[in-house]
């Protein structure tokens, strides 16, 4: 019985493969084997940061603002319930780039909220 190379179809399928393993090193690019195993796993890892990069940003953001809110004379809890009641509608990335770029402003959304809750 003749030997059956499958041609075409597998080698497109490897190719699919290694082009995706580009830029790995040794032979975790160039052999077949070892590179859908370094495929395989680098995929799963960008599915998962994928959302995990989202929780950063938020505690990123967090942090920010709990900064300045201390440096505004409030904390972060005491910030954020007294915009929820006054209905200010700024999300947590707008809050943090407030709070670096424009101080002045920051403090102003924050006496809104220490208003609302006294």
């Amino acid at each position: 019985m003749p030997r059956v190379t499958r041609g075409f179809k597998a080698r497109r399928r490897r190719n699919k493969v290694l082009n995706l393993a580009k830029g790995f090193r040794g032979g975790r690019s160039r052999l077949i084997r070892s590179a859908s195993e370094a495929v395989d796993r680098a995929l799963c890892f960008a599915y998962r940061d994928r959302r995990q990069r989202k929780r950063d940003f938020r505690k990123l953001w967090i942090a920010r603002i709990s900064a300045a809110a201390k440096m505004a004379g409030t904390s972060y809890s005491k910030l954020m319930g007294g915009l929820k009641k006054a209905d200010v509608a700024l999300d947590r990335k707008v809050l943090s780039n407030m709070a670096i770029l424009d101080f002045k402003a920051f403090t102003k959304v924050a006496q809104i909220a220490a208003e609302k809750l006294s």
